[in-house]
């Protein structure tokens, strides 16, 4: 098994910058893609950035350009640089890892990023 646990998250004004953070533990030698979603209230989770075992990276429309997803795996971590925020990314954001052969999913608990206008 594997636990995420979120970090990062906080207010910021429009035009400002967070730098998420997910630290893994566990069965962590076996995760493959990791990623990073975010929820808004009323609205169903989105996928916001994704970062296969290689390091290759994919974003949705809404956050490319702004946003950086990386890994570290020498320390089990992942991050979300999250620049130029706008009110619309106020979310809560997870981190999501797939473990194994199977590809099962793991969730965080979330963090809440809001950004104020």
């Amino acid at each position: 098994q594997v636990q995420l646990v979120e970090s990062g998250g906080g207010l910021v004004q429009a035009g400002g910058s967070l730098r998420l953070s997910c630290a893994a533990s566990g069965s962590i030698f076996s995760i493959n893609a990791m990623a990073w979603y975010r929820q808004a209230p009323g609205k169903q989770r989105e996928l916001v950035a994704t970062i296969s075992r290689s390091g290759s990276t994919n974003y949705a429309d809404s956050v490319k350009g702004r946003f950086t997803i990386s890994r570290n795996d020498a320390d089990d971590t992942m991050f979300l640089q999250m620049n130029s925020l706008k009110p619309e990314d106020t979310a809560v954001y997870y981190c999501r890892a797939e473990h194994g052969v199977l590809n099962v999913g793991y969730w965080g608990q979330g963090t809440q990023v809001t950004v104020s206008s």
